[in-house]
């Protein structure tokens, strides 16, 4: 037996020693992990940073150039309707409305909102000549009173140096009509750029021409269809607000603007210039016989060109001809004139709030992703690693069950075939020794067929193909049962146990067998773990609720570290298996599988080297 001891304690030990260096290498390989998923978070923080940045940058982009075609369309729309007008001071000296009837016609015929322009006015260039309004109907201008509200317009209008070709209340654009004679002051053709343009003078003012737009067609059709076409997808809200910041479409929340763009440009860089030789001719053709319509240009292109000292009044024509490319230069110079742009104002704004919120909330969400992902990653692999170490654990502990098993049952075997063999053999034929050697025969049968027993529940029980037989029982006859089973060892050991059993604890359902061979278990262990003690507590209270049933003793007891694995299949403590204490580590796994599927629990409190107690938790009914 002590070869025997010695060998298992060998085992023990070098077990003890393998499995320290698996844990250090599961600890190094885990550590490499997490070093690794560190840096592959810190490249994914960095790689999403700079694709967040690139996103930025691409929607500023896209938004600016939204913004662009939202407010060349409606600056577009805005100046057909200022240049379309444009004519000579004869039309309005002759009152021979035919080239402006032509103009209107062709102008409703190719805008896109016919019913933008609601009034026409002419007002001479004399502040104190009555208006003239056009009629829709007879095709002509008739005399118009003399409103304050016109007299207020014409006022805006009357100084030359303040001129603006758009009033302030943004509904009345002013074109100024002009003398215009049947040759030009200046014009010069060269094949090189000249180093000094020379100018063209402006002719006078003969009279004004008031337009008056429709506020309704504006801001009900106009800016909605463009708000439509430019940023419908709903990622971006738009606005309008005026020079004071006020609200004249829609409104966005809040201060933050993603982007901002002037609106109602009326500048002469930005009007289109049609190259429709027959269009022309169809309107001037005829009318003018000095106008010299050439077949062979190609391009035309205007450029505001500032003077040396700032003034930006100067505008260069390029006439490109396909006959030597030669170039014709026109420079015109006006007089200072007030600026036009930025009456009104688009500004943008993102739903979310932001451009920056977006984007920022979108990196954060990318972040999150991949950080959870690279969480989820970690925690499989820290899943996996601890699942394999569990693994091994259990296998360990199997390994020592079977030798522990094979152990327990080598003895009781080993004492039934020698006094076995005994009676065979005819050592003896005195009656009381037979007795003896009979009883000691029953005795480790039994042992024997308890181990078999409790390893056939346990398997059982692990299956799912234990069946327990539920009835209302008595918890003090159930303890009764347990202490008769055990009474036997109890004598053997001289064990003293007290019993404090209340008489009017309610009943429980379950099954007798099993709550009785669960109690067995605890006492069994109370007994063997006892460290030559030879006391053990049995107890039973309730609070109206629950039953619980107690076991204790003052025996070996329980590290903090052992008690957490007290009721782990085929766990036995280093001091239990040192001390060469028999067992197999299924009891007390065995207990809390049976008090689970009774709707309990099992607990337990220990005390290294002063004892343990072991609780069973039952419903009451």
């Amino acid at each position: 037996m002590p070869l025997r001891a010695r060998r298992t304690l060998v085992l023990t030990a070098s077990g003890r020693k393998f499995k320290m260096k698996r844990s250090w290498s599961n600890l190094i390989l885990f550590a490499c992990l997490v070093g690794v998923l560190v840096m592959i978070g810190g490249l994914q923080y960095r790689w999403l940073s700079r694709i967040s940045d690139s996103d930025g940058e691409k929607a500023k982009k896209r938004l600016n150039e939204q913004a662009e075609r939202f407010a060349a369309d409606f600056n577009r729309e805005l100046q057909n309707a200022y240049f379309n007008f444009q004519t000579e001071a004869s039309t309005w000296k002759t009152s021979d409305w035919t080239q402006f009837n032509e103009r209107y016609d062709l102008w409703r015929e190719r805008a896109a909102y016919p019913e933008l322009i609601r009034d026409f006015f002419f007002f001479p260039s004399d502040p104190m000549a009555g208006p003239i309004k056009y009629d829709r109907e007879s095709r002509s201008f008739q005399p118009a009173e003399f409103t304050d509200e016109l007299r207020n317009l014409r006022s805006e209008f009357n100084d030359d140096a303040k001129f603006k070709p758009v009033l302030s209340d943004v509904f009345s654009l002013v074109l100024p009509i002009h003398e215009v004679s049947q040759t030009s002051g200046k014009i010069l053709i060269r094949t090189t750029q000249p180093s000094v343009a020379p100018g063209i003078k402006v002719p006078p003012k003969f009279g004004f021409l008031l337009i008056r737009l429709d506020p309704a067609i504006v801001k009900d059709k106009l800016l909605p269809d463009l708000v439509a076409k430019y940023f419908g997808d709903g990622e971006f809200n738009a606005a309008v607000v005026d020079s004071s910041g006020n609200s004249v479409f829609q409104q966005i929340k809040g201060d933050s603007i993603d982007t901002e763009m002037p609106l109602i440009d009326l500048s002469p860089g930005n009007f289109l210039v049609f190259a429709d030789r027959d269009l022309v001719r169809s309107i001037e053709g005829e009318k003018r016989p000095g106008l010299v319509v050439s077949s062979r240009i190609e391009t035309h292109s205007m450029t505001k060109m500032p003077e040396s000292g700032g003034d930006d009044r100067s505008l260069k024509i390029e006439v490109n001809r396909d006959s030597g490319r030669r170039t014709a230069v026109f420079t015109a110079t006006a007089p200072a004139q007030g600026t036009t742009a930025g009456a009104w104002k688009l500004i943008v704004q993102h739903s979310s709030g932001s451009l920056a919120t977006y984007l920022n909330s979108t990196f954060r969400r990318n972040m999150a992703i991949g950080f959870g992902l690279l969480f989820l990653l970690a925690a499989a692999a820290a899943a996996i690693i601890v699942s394999a170490r569990r693994a091994k654990l259990l296998a360990q502990r199997q390994v020592e069950f079977v030798s522990s098993v094979s152990h327990e049952f080598r003895t009781p075997l080993a004492v039934i075939s020698s006094a076995g063999e005994n009676l065979a053999d005819g050592v003896t034929n005195d009656t009381e020794q037979v007795l003896r050697y009979g009883d000691l025969i029953k005795r480790e049968s039994q042992k024997l067929s308890a181990m078999v027993e409790q390893i056939l529940e346990f398997a059982g029980a692990n299956s799912g193909r234990q069946r327990y037989n539920f009835v209302d029982i008595s918890v003090p006859n159930v303890i009764d049962q347990a202490l008769n089973e055990c009474r036997p060892m109890l004598d053997e050991k001289g064990i003293t146990v007290r019993v404090d059993v209340g008489d009017a604890l309610p009943s429980v359902k379950g099954d007798p067998n099993s709550l009785s061979g669960a109690i067995q278990n605890l006492i069994v262990n109370a007994v063997k773990y006892s460290n030559g003690e030879r006391w053990i507590g049995i107890s039973a209270e309730t609070d109206g609720q629950i039953v619980r049933i107690s076991v204790e003793d003052k025996g070996l007891g329980m590290s903090k570290g052992d008690l957490r694995q007290a009721f782990e299949p085929f766990f036995r403590s280093k001091q239990v298996v040192d001390a060469q204490i028999h067992g197999n580590g299924l009891g007390l796994s065995l207990v809390r599988k049976i008090t689970d599927s009774h709707g309990g629990r099992v607990s337990a409190t220990s005390e290294l080297g002063k004892g343990s107690r072991f609780t069973i938790e039952l419903p009451i009914g």
